[in-house]
């Protein structure tokens, strides 16, 4: 096989013939050839030519008879020696790249035209443009390149010209573009855009690569025939930054709409860029008309930007946010946000019916990538504001469900190679019903993991009983204050400060006795520094109320103040195995139960006796022992001595059945009874009265991995009198068969049901991908704030992919006890279900609730439902919130396209019962 290599104005093309040792082509044979070297396609009415090569010009290097080496493009090496041809000096019109091309069925080459012609699933790469079409010409003369559309046997077209150049898009009709200068003519053209779509009858493309369209659809949706589109005579794209049109119509389904535009600008933009946020038109029964989240966008760099957003009202409400956010690949990222609004709610000239309000909301997200500094972790998640931010000017299910606010900043860091520890944490609580708050600042913590002073590097032979021997140290700083938020930065504020230290110094080692027991012996000391002491007395001239004489005065006194205490320990413990075999025809297996129980005893000395005192809560006279550092940041040691017997019993359930589901030889599933249940209690050896502990019982449990149970509470084994004061004496005593008295006790169960979702996992690692991603991109915070949405508004963010779904959970609490201040006993018994579930009427219709019942009111908590249809490119939304200090009935209407989340129908009604 010989190949010749022939040039037409400066284009290299490697042509494989066959060549006949005695004959030669005649010279009317044409030049058409394909894989076969058949002719099964009709020829061009111009026969090609085969050139002579015996004819060439002189200037032409004659055709080397070695084989020439070949570069990874498939061309020739121009500049490796004796093997590669010597090429004649390039013309005026030549291109400046080669061309590479390929066709399925044939090509034909024209010499004496300069045509080619290319049949079946061609396809030509000139740089960065590539050209797909089932009929392709093109005239080297004029350089340029036309596709065109097939016709089966049907009368069907088929192979529409497919272009890619410099990123732009092209499907069309037929094509005519110039290979040289990048110039096209398009007819029949669909290029996509970003999130959007240009239909065009004719469309010219410039070399700066701008287009220019004629008689043109502007759409978002992703049909050959769109659901909606922006039809405008004449439209200019400018690549990567804007779409712009003149005169538009919009035109849903095929049928113009009386909404025109005298212009439209899209942005087609990648990255960031600044701009205008356009805002959206709101109706609000209390605030009247109004704009909303319109404002402007500032982008900084990759490592800042800032949004900008405002809301206006005609009643005279309004509120500013501005929203920094900031972040270093691979270091840090994060964001605050600082709203403050004014809101007025009726008429002023009436006061009764006159509300005016001013608030603010401030929060901040900081994380740290690990490995930016190993060792050290910083975070912060900050969150307050006053109490009726929510109320006024917050819409969504989710917060206006949630009646608290809490902040936390932490610093840590640990020493590599070495047992310390250091975390430093400010934290803050605010219950936006009760108005109280609690900070925490600064609270620091000095940890030393147990160490074996007294153990080898290297042990050799049997270890020693001391090698066990451990000791280590934690000391807790921490200053706390608790306040209602009209007194914040006041003087009451700062009397209310408590700060305190504790250090800690535990010794402990185990030692294996008897094979299947663990004995630990312990020793641990405690220290506890207070810089304020708290008094209360009793003042029988204190009016609490109108019918009642008599309270409780507090007082502080500033100072610094110490206790200390210490204790000893030795615990032993170990596990029981017991199981139950079934007959060989039970479909139960067996049952297995794990019991591990724990015996302790430990010694108290009373070395805290002068930080309590007995405080008299009543008119009767009744006192109860209660500390001088009672609000206390680190705690306050135990009163009293005690040498304690301590008991515990940890116990879970496990059965074994038969499953045809597995695959293993002996068919067996494990399904779990209870993960766990037991008890603990204590009895002091020591004290005078009330030696045995209440017991403390818990059990957990998850049902067949769908039902998950908790539970837990406490047993007073003493009775009580009349007004609830406890008796030494225990209940079996009085003859019942009863552990004693509940004084309190909860329950949650929780499950969710929904049907299969192919995409489950596929969905699961996108949302995953996201919130644990670290970008540079302004985008990946906009992705966090849209997953934001996505939670807080169910009713415009709905899966169709599952049918329907339901989550249940139900809450018990009970508790029993004596209120110091009043004298009394209080019983306090609540229960709350909670449910949310969406459904499907067809595979375009959803309806979805979210709610709550709440037994002790016996009436529905706050309740979202809502109603979506999915639009293919539109989605249509229903919410309504039917009762509650909050009501609210919205429609909306939005493309689902993010260019065009502006052009959006909403009309909403809120009331508010002040």
């Amino acid at each position: 096989m010989r190949r010749i290599y022939l040039t037409f104005a400066g284009i290299l093309i490697a042509i494989p013939f066959i060549i006949n040792a005695v004959a030669t082509p005649a010279p009317n044979a044409g030049g058409r050839f394909n894989k076969s070297f058949t002719d099964t396609v009709p020829k061009p009415d111009t026969k090609p030519v085969v050139p002579d090569t015996n004819k060439l010009p002189q200037k032409e290097a004659p055709v080397s008879t070695e084989e020439p080496k070949a570069t990874e493009e498939g061309f020739p090496d121009e500049n490796t020696g004796t093997d590669s041809l010597d090429l004649p000096k390039v013309s005026k019109d030549s291109l400046e790249a080669p061309i590479t091309y390929k066709a399925k069925d044939s090509i034909v080459l024209l010499v004496p035209d300069k045509r080619f012609y290319f049949y079946g699933t061609a396809n030509t790469k000139y740089q960065k443009t590539t050209l797909n079409a089932e009929r392709m010409t093109y005239n080297q003369a004029t350089g340029i390149m036309e596709a065109t559309t097939a016709t089966d046997t049907a009368g069907k077209p088929y192979g529409r010209p497919q272009l890619e150049d410099n990123g732009q898009a092209f499907d069309s009709d037929t094509l005519r573009v110039n290979i040289a200068t990048h110039r096209a003519k398009i007819i029949h053209t669909r290029s996509q855009y970003g999130e959007g779509f240009v239909l065009s009858e004719q469309t010219k493309r410039e070399p700066d690569n701008s287009i220019f369209g004629y008689k043109n659809g502007y759409t978002t949706c992703n049909l050959d025939t769109p659901h909606f589109q922006f039809r405008a005579n004449k439209i200019k794209v400018i690549p990567d930054k804007l779409v712009i049109s003149g005169p538009a119509n919009l035109e849903i389904e095929g049928v113009p709409t009386p909404l025109f535009i005298p212009f439209a600008i899209f942005p087609i933009t990648h990255g960031q860029q600044s701009g205008i946020l356009v805002p959206s038109y709101i109706v609000n029964a209390q605030k009247g008309m109004g704009l909303q989240n319109g404002g402007y966008y500032i982008g900084l760099g990759d490592n800042f930007d800032m949004t900008l957003r405002g809301e206006i009202y005609s009643y005279g409400s309004w509120q500013l946010m501005a929203s920094p956010t900031y972040r270093k690949r691979y270091h840090y990222n994060g964001g605050f946000t600082l709203s403050i609004a004014n809101t007025r709610f009726g008429d002023p000239a009436v006061k009764s019916e006159f509300t005016k309000s001013r608030d603010f909301r401030f929060t901040w997200n900081h994380s740290m990538d690990s490995k930016a500094r190993p060792g050290i972790t910083f975070g912060a998640n900050v969150n307050f504001g006053t109490a009726k931010f929510n109320t006024y000017n917050v819409f969504d299910y989710a917060s206006r469900v949630t009646n608290t606010l809490s902040s936390s900043i932490n610093f840590s860091k640990t020493w590599q190679g070495k047992p310390f520890n250091f975390t430093s944490s400010l934290s803050h609580s605010q219950n936006l019903t009760t108005r109280d708050v609690n900070i925490a600042f600064p609270s620091a913590t000095f940890t030393m993991n147990t160490i074996y002073p007294f153990q080898p590097k290297e042990v050799i032979g049997k270890a020693k009983w001391y090698h066990k021997l451990g000791i280590g140290y934690n000391g807790t700083l921490n200053n706390s204050v608790t306040f209602k938020d009209s007194v914040f930065g006041k003087s009451k504020m700062f009397d209310a400060l408590q700060s305190g230290v504790k250090h800690s110094l535990p010794i402990s080692f185990s030692i294996p006795v008897f094979k299947n027991f663990t004995l630990s012996p312990g020793v641990s000391y405690s220290e506890y520094w207070f810089t304020k002491k708290t008094i209360r007395t009793w003042n029988p001239g204190k009016r609490v109320s109108i019918d009642s004489l008599g309270g409780i005065d507090t007082t502080y006194e500033s100072g610094f103040y110490t206790a200390r205490q210490a204790s000893a320990s030795i615990s032993l413990s170990t596990a029981v195995y017991g199981m139950y075999q079934f007959s060989k025809t039970s479909k139960i297996k067996a049952i297995r139960h794990v019991m591990r129980p724990t015996i302790s005893m430990s010694y108290q000395p009373d070395l805290a006796k002068d930080a309590y005192y007995y405080l008299q809560y009543n008119r009767e006279g009744e006192t109860l022992r209660q500390s001088y550092f009672l609000s206390s940041s680190v705690g306050v040691p135990s009163d009293g001595r005690a040498g304690s017997i301590s008991f515990g019993l940890d116990n879970n359930l496990e059965m074994k059945v038969f499953s045809k589901k597995d695959t293993s030889a002996n068919h067996e599933k494990k399904i779990k009874l209870l993960d766990g249940f037991g008890i603990n209690t204590s009895y002091n050896l020591l004290a005078d009265s009330f030696k045995l502990a209440p017991f403390s019982i818990y059990a957990r449990t998850n049902l067949f991995d769908k039902l998950n149970i908790t539970a837990s509470g406490s047993i007073d084994p003493y009775e009580v009198n009349s007004r609830g004061r406890r008796l030494d004496n225990y209940v079996w005593n009085t003859g019942k068969l009863s552990l004693g008295r509940l004084t309190n006790a909860s329950i949650a169960m929780s499950t969710s049901f929904q049907s299969q979702d192919k995409k489950a996992k596929d969905k699961e690692q996108q949302i995953n991908n996201i919130e644990n991603e670290q970008s540079t991109d302004a985008a990946f915070q906009a992705q966090q704030r849209q997953l934001e949405q996505v939670r807080r508004n169910p009713g415009e963010y709905v899966d169709f992919d599952i049918p329907w779904k339901l989550d249940l959970s139900y809450s018990m609490t009970y508790s029993k006890q004596i209120l110091v201040d009043s004298g009394g006993v209080v019983n306090t018994f609540n229960q709350y279900l909670s449910f949310n579930g969406d459904f499907s009427l067809t595979p375009k219709w959803k309806i979805g609730v979210t709610s709550g019942y709440n037994f002790n009111e016996q009436k529905l908590a706050y309740t979202n439902m809502y109603i979506s249809r999915d639009l293919h490119c539109w989605q249509m939304s229903i919410n309504l919130v039917p009762i509650g200090t909050y009501r609210q009935f919205s429609i909306t209407i939005s493309p689902k396209s993010g260019i065009l989340r502006d052009l959006r129908i909403n009309r909403s009604r809120t009331f508010y019962d002040l």
